[in-house]
């Protein structure tokens, strides 16, 4: 199970944050600082799994932003690693081809895609094109809810 993903500038600022497991402030303070220290420390010809705590940290890196995911000792690290791809893919084709920007500007989109990929740290929804309607439905309903 997933039990956090996190979405990390080059510059280590959090830009996404869910956690799908109970952490304190402290503890959620202290995973970040510690986990984005070792990813952004890394060479990029290094592996994308690490070892933390009780964790396998998983991560990617697109463009400026990483895209890392906490997840059980005993969880296939390739599955969680297609499960962040799969979040990306869905967020280039909502935003285009997504950037740091993205997430800044529109964090209420982008945390509404990542509720309709991942659910209490589970996929949820492997058809991209799902994703997508869902969430253009959604908006139409704001819009409309909006105009009222």
């Amino acid at each position: 199970m997933i039990q956090f993903i996190l979405l990390i500038s080059r510059q280590g600022k959090v830009r996404l944050a869910k956690w799908y497991s109970p952490f304190s402030t402290k503890e959620k303070s202290k995973a970040v600082r510690d986990i984005s220290s070792m990813v952004i420390g890394r060479l990029s010809k290094s592996c994308n799994f690490l070892e933390w705590k009780d964790f396998k940290i998983v991560w990617r890196k697109y463009a400026s932003l990483y895209f890392v995911a906490g997840v059980d000792k005993d969880d296939n690290e390739l599955i969680s690693l297609e499960i962040l791809q799969h979040f990306v893919e869905s967020l280039d084709k909502y935003f285009g081809h997504v950037c740091e920007l993205d997430l800044i500007f529109n964090f209420n989109k982008a945390y509404y895609i990542l509720d309709e990929v991942i659910a209490a740290g589970e996929l949820q929804e492997s058809s991209k094109r799902t994703i997508i309607r869902l969430f253009n439905q959604q908006g139409a309903l704001l819009d409309a809810d909006g105009k009222d």
